[in-house]
């Protein structure tokens, strides 16, 4: 069950809150009797209450006596005040995390071969992505067809959406695909590719009948490699992550001929 510790309040402080809403406005000696916290601990309890503005205080009277703010206008503050504790914990860790990524980054990046696989359309996705976000130089998309087991449109603007904060990080893309993939491509990936990435110098598409596989290079290092169902060719199997300088230099020089005998796409 919900509690006032979940907003942030202790034992003794949601004790003597609940207390004042029974009793009405009283003196601490009496609070301390219906609360039961000690009358050691009444006053600070009480300050830190007021503190929350979920009490007032009647100063004139003697002894003082203390009412009870309406449990909504008190819950409000507390709601507010958590609010304002997350957003600052939400900007301390964003610090450290940039701090982490800077000194993660600057450590010796080895060229050892290395290769993983993911299983299935939701893994392939977030692998995709997941490679996409790491490029530092640049990435080259050739797709060939479209599996029939994806959303399209949810997918095509996830990636597409990697693509431009890649590209907004300086990061060049070149994009090669069949042409008859660009009238498959729902409406709004079209548009986000229209108005997101088209603009934008680093980023450039080609089409060209010569595609035949699905793969992605990151940084003329890393090869991401579309693997079909053995049954149907139309269903995705798994996505394969090579990260092989010599292979990705292989893949480059097949690749750039057939880059630069492609026709241009004007998008949009």
């Amino acid at each position: 069950m919900a509690d006032l510790s979940d907003l942030g309040l202790s034992e003794y402080e949601a004790r003597v809150y609940r207390a004042l809403l029974d009793t009405g406005p009283t003196t601490a000696k009496e609070l301390s009797r219906a609360s039961g916290v000690p009358m050691g601990r009444i006053y600070d309890v009480l300050a830190s209450i007021e503190t929350h503005s979920l009490i007032r205080s009647q100063d004139a009277s003697r002894p003082k006596k203390y009412v009870a703010v309406e449990p909504e206008t008190a819950l409000s503050r507390l709601l507010e005040d958590r609010r304002r504790e997350l957003d600052a914990r939400a900007d301390q860790y964003e610090q450290v995390v940039e701090e982490l990524v800077s000194e993660l980054d600057a450590t010796q990046r080895t060229d050892e071969r290395f290769w993983t696989a993911a299983v299935g359309p939701a893994e392939t996705i977030d692998l995709l992505e997941e490679r996409i976000a790491a490029a530092d130089d640049s990435v080259v998309m050739v797709a060939a067809a479209l599996s029939a087991q994806f959303d399209t449109d949810a997918v095509g603007n996830r990636v597409a959406e990697r693509l431009n904060a890649a590209i907004e990080r300086g990061v060049d893309v070149s994009l090669l695909m069949r042409p008859e993939l660009v009238a498959a491509l729902p409406e709004t990936v079209g548009e986000r590719y229209v108005n997101a990435l088209s603009p934008h110098e680093r980023f450039s598409t080609r089409t060209s009948e010569t595609v035949e596989r699905t793969f992605t290079m990151i940084d003329g290092v890393e090869t991401c490699i579309e693997v079909p169902h053995p049954l149907d060719s139309t269903q995705l199997f798994a996505m394969i992550d090579i990260k092989d300088r010599s292979f990705a230099a292989d893949i480059t020089r097949e690749f750039e001929p057939r880059w630069e005998q492609a026709e241009p796409l004007e998008l949009g």
